[in-house]
């Protein structure tokens, strides 16, 4: 009988922190444990200032073939003594449509001075950074950066992880040598292993052939 409890207390205890993915989706903890995450839209740590809609836990879920292609980058960077570090990968329509909302109320600007201190909220759309449908909610892209086991402090890459501005491009001129030399270390390990770099953004990567490339999913983070 007590058994039997401790089997059900198990089963139910797994119903809360996970789900049935739609097929070809994982959580990346089933595929490397290693690796470092930090979804920053779980958390007010974002451009938004607040957690934003569809991210219910700290749980990083995408496509099993991104995934696997994440797991030998890691297996790279370990051997010299680092590790990724991921904000975010799948991300559902709902969070997008967050965004949209947040975006055309121009006085919520709780971020502003950490996020866009040089870009007027009302010019996002026009500029491209925010927009109506995002290549996440297809599960294969990825926005990382690359940590030191030993310290767990991030690389120096020149700007901050969702930075809107120029400072984000992943070869603006007006950074050092060593900032410039981690950009193109995050960049050439991406690339060799299947990933394709976005020019606006130095964290920003989409798997080459993704499995879902005109699907968007809008299933929760949980």
């Amino acid at each position: 009988m007590k058994n039997l409890i401790l089997i059900l207390i198990l089963i139910f205890s797994q119903s809360l922190t996970a789900q049935n993915l739609p097929k070809e989706f994982v959580y990346l903890q089933d595929i490397d444990n290693s690796i470092v995450v930090e979804l920053r839209y779980f958390t007010s740590n974002n451009f938004t200032g607040k957690p934003v809609n569809g991210y219910n836990a700290n749980c990083l879920i995408i496509s099993k073939k991104a995934a696997l292609g994440l797991k030998k980058v890691q297996k790279e960077l370990l051997k010299k003594g680092m590790s990724i570090k991921i904000f975010d990968a799948y991300r559902p329509q709902k969070a997008v449509d967050h965004f949209i909302s947040w975006a055309k109320k121009l006085n919520d600007t709780l971020a502003k001075k950490s996020y866009y201190p040089k870009v007027k909220k009302n010019n996002l759309f026009k500029l491209g950074y925010i927009a109506s449908k995002s290549g996440h909610s297809r599960g294969s892209t990825v926005d990382l950066t690359i940590i030191n086991i030993d310290t767990k402090q991030e690389l120096d890459m020149g700007s901050s992880y969702d930075f809107f501005g120029e400072e984000s491009h992943p070869f603006y001129p007006k950074i050092t040598v060593k900032q410039q030399k981690n950009r193109n270390l995050l960049r050439a390990v991406m690339v060799k292993n299947g990933f394709i770099p976005y020019n606006k953004e130095w964290w920003h990567f989409t798997l080459k052939n993704e499995p879902f490339p005109k699907t968007y999913f809008d299933f929760n983070v949980e």
